[in-house]
């Protein structure tokens, strides 16, 4: 099976859309390819699993790895039994890590989204808010429907794109951009609003997310799960095998949160904050010694020490001189290049309250640990400065109270249906533990001019913040615009092309 897609059952209504994941590709031995290229027709199973066998057999194996293969795709069911034997009796799991899939997932909404691409070990690529007029497209999950609630969502689904549609006419209408406008006009617009995207993923990967989406609160979500193991099982049942979630899995958070619930010690809530365009951005923790640990292990082969005997040479240097030691390091650095890999010693943890529409942005990036609460009313919504200017605020806080109104229908903000109905202006909190290299490729992303306002106000202040803590190996963190000039002039003093 070449190609393969995945729909439930149901009808369409207006507006109305339900997921769809189509196998779009995966890794298949070159030397398949070629046999049908010759005329050789196509094999009776084609599927990642040969190659995933034939590694699987080198570190025991003498035989020529290109023989290990053709072995493999001769004797298919051997291979199969071979990983199950290798992946799952051995826990050899990383053999399934050379089986790829790519796939296409549309008509999936924002708030499934955001627990898709949850997954680190993945590659995704999503239809942005940013540059696309939206249609009327939304998800109305199976829980509304139970719930008598699917005409007044659809009704307030069709008042949402009302203010969307309204919002980019008043917004181009005092002269800003189309495409600016719609980038703005979307605050308006709830998580319920569909997507689509491509996703790359290798099979123990897979595997992981299937058992993960299954485990979670929305019938959507779980769905999803469904889909990848009826389209992606059937090509590589040997690599895709234990995915149902035990208690572990579906109980983790809830005994957590009731434990913590029968403490005395609870803190009173932070009371409502007011709306407005900008989030807030606080360093928790960092490495108080962060320039000097990263330094250290920079120059240890160097002075052919141990780290503490480094540690302590790196101490007894002036500013100036620590200054000097990070320069000629990253002498001949242009803006596209990461840090060393030495600067992943140093890191730092941030508590930020940000809109649904940072967040979109945020999450991408996938090497920071991220963790999230609820969307929560109280903590206000983000409204773009243009709206402001344009004097339509009181708009998108008429859209905020309608939100509110459907999220009481739909049990209140702490059911998990609730984040379909919150807007994408409507604020979370969330804990971000990141190293100093990630934050130089999140700061060299999300401070450039091209990023959009929301997640760039919320990447300078974290920049500020970090350069203050770490004075010397974080003095080149901006974006591409900003510091290209910089670290040009740089290297022409240093005589670098």
């Amino acid at each position: 099976m070449l190609a393969a897609s995945w729909r439930p059952s149901g009808e369409r209504g207006l507006g109305y859309v339900m997921a769809k994941i189509v196998l779009a590709g995966f890794n298949i031995d070159y030397e398949v390819l070629q046999d049908i290229r010759n005329g050789g027709g196509v094999p009776e199973f084609v599927t990642p699993e040969t190659i995933s066998a034939a590694y699987a057999r080198i570190s025991r194996d003498p035989t020529d790895v290109g023989e290990l293969r053709r072995k493999s795709r001769n004797e298919v069911l051997k291979a199969r039994q071979s990983n199950a034997a290798i992946v799952f009796g051995m826990g050899h799991h990383s053999v399934a890590e050379h089986a790829v899939f790519n796939f296409d997932i549309t008509d999936v909404s924002r708030l499934a989204i955001e627990a898709l691409e949850s997954h680190r070990l993945a590659s995704y690529t999503e239809k942005s808010q940013r540059y696309i007029k939206l249609d009327e497209d939304f998800v109305l999950p199976a829980e509304i429907e139970q719930a008598g609630a699917a005409d007044p969502f659809r009704e307030y689904m069709a008042r949402s794109f009302f203010r969307y549609r309204k919002l980019v006419d008043a917004l181009t209408s005092s002269g800003m951009d189309e495409k600016l406008a719609g980038e703005d006009a979307r605050y308006v617009l709830p998580l319920a609003v569909t997507g689509q995207l491509g996703m790359t993923i290798n099979a123990r990967s897979l595997e992981h997310l299937i058992k993960r989406l299954a485990s979670h609160p929305l019938s959507e979500v779980r769905e999803l799960s469904t889909a990848f193991l009826d389209v992606a099982g059937p090509v590589a049942p040997s690599l895709i095998r234990f995915v149902e979630p035990g208690h572990y899995d579906l109980h983790r958070y809830e005994a957590a949160i009731e434990a913590a619930r029968a403490l005395p010690t609870i803190p009173a809530s932070d009371g409502p904050m007011e709306t407005g365009p900008e989030s807030t951005v606080r360093m928790i923790a960092c490495d108080p010694e962060g320039d000097v640990f990263i330094l250290a292990t920079l120059v240890q082969g160097v002075i052919n020490r141990g780290l503490g005997p480094a540690i302590e040479w790196v101490r007894g240097l002036s500013t100036e001189e620590r200054m000097k030691v990070f320069e000629s390091i990253t002498a001949g650095m242009s803006i596209h290049d990461p840090m060393p890999r030495e600067f992943e010693h140093a890191g730092m943890t941030f508590e930020i309250i940000m809109s649904a529409a940072a967040f979109g942005q945020a999450k991408r990036h996938r090497m920071a640990s991220i963790t999230t609460q609820p969307y929560d009313p109280s903590l206000g919504i983000t409204i773009p400065k243009s709206v402001y200017a344009a004097g339509l605020a009181n708009f998108m806080i008429e859209a905020f109270d309608d939100a509110h109104r459907m999220v009481d229908l739909l049990g209140g903000p702490s059911s998990a249906l609730a984040g379909y109905a919150w807007l994408n202006a409507n604020r979370r909190r969330c804990v971000m533990t990141l190293n100093l290299r990630e934050f130089y490729h999140m700061s060299r992303l999300r401070e450039d001019g091209h990023a959009q306002w929301d997640i760039r106000d919320i990447a300078s202040r974290m920049s500020r913040t970090v350069k203050r803590a770490f004075p010397v190996c974080g003095s080149l963190l901006g974006g591409k615009d900003m510091v290209r000039d910089a670290i040009r002039e740089r290297n022409r003093k240093a005589g670098i092309d």
